[in-house]
């Protein structure tokens, strides 16, 4: 799903980013009016003085109270007292930190003058916010539907695929963690708490569950002649599921093929074998197609005889591909597959044959369309599962022991879902229920009475920062976290999910202060897996590439896209992001890497020799052209249209995600491109451009955008390298916004490293916005400069920046709530 940007209190500042430089004609314009100079100039010879004769020349122009372009005015804003319009200023610094101010094709002073004002600007705004700083609005945070399933595996050893159980979130500044729409409404509420007695059910075993059935979905364009990573080795095409089973008992297994509009299937007419596994051990096994499963034709006509053999060789193949076999409660892998014929060569993946009513391999392989799990029948027990190893830490041998051992289970699981220590007021509830459930069935029945309490409770669900007690500070005062909380933001940054019993106990003695515990303590969570949950939540969002879900390349132009590709292109950008955290490696290294992880299926759609398997592995990138994140499929494919490239969108993509100036939204009902001119002749992407920005009021963002987006031309809608567009060469030559000449996408990187704090600064304020579950604010942007410095001082390895964030003011401080007035600028209060 496209991600949604909810920017309430910058669509100013959005607005300034992108339709500044529609003012470069009026600003050379004769008849253009002169604007009044900005206040406070400074006495005549002053730097500052020279400082606001370069505004008055070059940006008053078209920033006029008359103009107001891009809804910007300088008029009657004061160079002396910069911290007063620091609103104004930081969208100022902005432009001038990417070199897009003042715009392509408008009079620019010498760069000296461009950099001495960057630097006094940013001077005047960092001292102002080093004498008040300004942590930010005090947050209510709703555990998101990641966060909660990450919460619920490591409380309770339980990995489950939640999105059954909850919606998803919305998201804004890029991100489904933010509190500013993670609301809680009533049919959200009930969701959570039917969702708390799923995953209670599930991690104590519940004797009494009722039969149910899980149905997995396989995509349409998933290809069935080539192996698939984690399937057993000698099968080919197919799907794997993660299933928790709820009780030791009997579980049947279906699978559906799938079918045209004819009612017949495709693809029989030789025999295919088809297996079911369980954690890689076959339970199944049968036998479609061939002389079996094909049609009968009309024998001649003859009279029967009550001799004569039924025409049916047995039942039909929907009825045989089933089948009801015990396994064991907790997690197991189920994987339905093709078994391999001796000889295929499950290496050489076959064009697609895609229509309405043959949506197979051209091999003639058949598809799975689902895998369904249904049960359990004859339950007989429990079992011994991970998530009842983790509840039941103790065992009462009596009724006396019965409830002391509820409260020590009950007391370490309060500990770890409420991510502090438990008071009385919080065990009280758990243990009444606990109580109420005793009542009705067993010591187990009540703790899962008391665990379900627990998952509903807003203490697991809410993350709540409190002010401290009465009278400690003033209402709108700046004050520390506590350690507790600290860990908590701290957890939810890095993993996605709860603390651990480390961070727990470090936090709970006090020592989290300390900047080597500290130090110590991010670089352990950054060590650990669960730190990958930066590269599927954090990347994953801001790169786009959970948007490559919804990717469906036309299949005439693309025949070759499956979904193993798209798996690919995910899995290569969360590997490679993986490294650079993983590495402690330089963040420029997200543009400049030589290096990648492909497996077969990627490689070959690179180009890149000797790789076998269904496997990653790391691998030496040669082509210039792939070093980096814009080499990559993923980024290629996301920024595209199903039926050709889009230099708009992947502008758009570098602006927004990379150079952090992102442009504002297209104005309603803008036409489509001509493909074709006047004279019926195709046109390459580019020469559709011209055309389109031929209108004036598209010319000032396309000039943004566009010289970013074709400088890629050589890459087509899903990333392979071409030399041609419709027939004819492609031109990636262009300007960029800075006058920087590019042609193709090494000229486009080095271009965009000629100022590497661009990126980095862009990095820190994606991390800082993820960090802290709320949108970038200006007086943000004074810190995100501090950690950029120190960073570079670390040659920008990516810890440095994350401990810059980890120690920055909005990250360990917050606000006190109180009257808006008591405030810093800026700061609302929203619980």
């Amino acid at each position: 799903m496209p991600q949604i940007h909810t920017e309430r209190r910058t669509s100013t500042k959005r607005a300034a980013l992108g339709l500044a430089a529609a003012c470069w004609a009026l600003a050379t314009a004769s008849t253009a009016p002169q604007a009044a100079a900005p206040q406070g100039g400074g006495a005549p010879g002053s730097p500052v003085a020279g400082h606001a004769a370069v505004v008055k020349e070059y940006c008053a122009t078209c920033h006029s109270e008359r103009l107001r372009q891009a809804g910007l005015s300088l008029e009657g804003i004061s160079l002396d007292t910069i911290a007063s319009n620091a609103d104004t200023w930081e969208k100022v610094v902005r432009k001038l930190q990417r070199g897009a101010m003042p715009p392509q094709g408008a009079r620019r002073p010498e760069p000296a003058a461009l950099d001495g004002l960057q630097r006094y600007l940013e001077t005047a705004l960092d001292r102002a916010a080093l004498a008040r700083p300004n942590p930010g609005e005090p947050l209510v945070h709703r555990l998101n539907r990641t966060e909660y399933g990450n919460a619920v595996r490591d409380l309770l050893g339980l990995d489950l695929d939640v999105s059954s159980l909850l919606p998803p979130d919305d998201s804004a500044y890029g991100f489904d963690n933010n509190s500013d729409v993670l609301g809680l409404s009533p049919v959200l509420i009930e969701r959570y708490v039917s969702a708390a007695e799923s995953v209670s059910a599930l991690a104590i075993g519940e004797p009494d569950v009722s039969l149910g059935s899980s149905t997995y979905l396989m995509r349409q364009d998933r290809s069935q002649n080539v192996h698939i990573d984690g399937l057993p080795l000698g099968t080919v095409g197919g799907l794997a599921v993660n299933h928790v089973f709820p009780l030791n008992a009997e579980y049947e297994f279906q699978i559906l093929l799938l079918r045209t509009n004819t009612d017949s299937l495709i693809g029989l007419e030789r025999a295919h074998e088809l297996e079911i596994s369980i954690d890689g051990q076959r339970v199944f096994l049968e036998v479609i197609g061939g002389e079996r499963d094909q049609p009968k034709r009309p024998a001649p006509r003859r009279e029967r005889s009550a001799d004569d053999a039924d025409d049916d060789t047995g039942p039909p193949v929907e009825a045989r591909l089933k089948v009801r076999v015990p396994v064991p409660a907790g997690p197991h892998t189920v994987s339905a597959s093709w078994v391999q014929r001796r000889g295929a060569d499950t290496n050489r993946l076959q064009s697609f044959v895609r229509t309405t009513s043959s949506p197979y391999d051209s091999t003639g392989q058949p598809h799975i369309r689902t895998l369904t799990i249904v049960g359990p029948y004859n339950a007989s027990g429990p079992g011994d599962t991970p998530s009842r190893r983790r509840v039941f830490v103790c065992t009462p041998t009596t009724a006396k022991a019965e409830t002391p051992c509820a409260r020590q289970i009950l007391s370490i699981l309060a500990r770890r879902a409420y991510r502090r220590p438990p008071t009385e007021d919080d065990m009280q509830p758990l243990m009444a229920f606990y109580e109420a459930g005793r009542k009705e069935g067993t010591f187990e029945m009540g703790v899962q009475r008391a665990l379900q309490r627990l998952l509903a409770s807003p203490r697991f669900l809410l993350r709540i920062e409190r002010d401290p007690a009465s009278g400690s500070v003033t209402a709108g005062g700046v004050y520390p976290l506590s350690d507790l909380e600290l860990a908590s933001r701290l957890s939810f940054f890095l993993w996605s999910s709860i603390p651990d019993d480390e961070l727990l106990d470090v936090a709970t003695k006090g020592r989290l202060g300390s900047r080597p515990v500290l130090e110590q303590q991010v670089r352990r969570m950054l060590a650990d897996p669960k730190a990958t949950a930066l590269s599927s939540s954090f990347a994953g969002q801001w790169l786009q590439l959970r948007n490559l879900k919804n990717i469906v390349p036309d299949p005439e132009q693309f025949p070759d896209f499956d979904d193993q590709l798209r798996e690919a292109f995910a899995r290569e950008t969360e590997l490679f992001f993986a490294s650079i955290v993983r590495e402690d490696r330089n963040v420029l290294d997200l543009l400049t890497a030589d290096y990648t992880f492909v497996n077969d299926r990627l490689a070959r759609h690179y180009g890149i020799p000797h790789v076998q398997g269904s496997h990653f592995r790391r691998v030496p990138v040669t082509d210039p052209a792939r070093r980096g994140l814009l080499g990559q499929g993923s980024v290629l494919t996301v920024t595209s249209h199903a039926d050709r490239t889009a230099p708009v969108l992947r502008g758009k993509w570098i602006l927004d995600n990379l150079v952090g100036t992102p442009p504002p939204p297209p104005p309603p009902n803008v036409p489509d491109l001509a493909v074709a001119g006047e004279d019926g002749k195709a046109r390459t992407i580019r020469q559709m451009m011209e055309v389109h920005r031929a209108n004036a009021v598209c010319a000032s963002c396309h000039k943004l955008m566009d010289p970013l987006g074709l400088a890629l031309e050589h890459f087509d809608a899903v990333g392979a390298a071409r030399t041609k567009d419709r027939g004819l060469p492609i031109d990636a030559s262009a300007t960029l916004s800075d006058g920087t000449p590019v042609d193709g996408s090494v000229s486009l990187r080095e271009g965009l490293m000629k100022r590497p704090e661009v990126l980095v600064s862009t990095v820190t304020e994606k991390l800082l916005t993820y960090a802290l579950g709320r949108g970038p604010q200006p007086y943000d942007m004074p810190v995100v400069r501090a950690i950029v410095r120190d960073a570079a001082r670390h040659d920008y390895r990516f810890s440095a920046l994350i401990m810059g964030i980890v120690e920055s003011t909005p990250f360990q401080k917050r606000a006190a709530d109180g009257p808006e007035q008591s405030r810093p600028s800026g700061s609302v209060a929203r619980r």
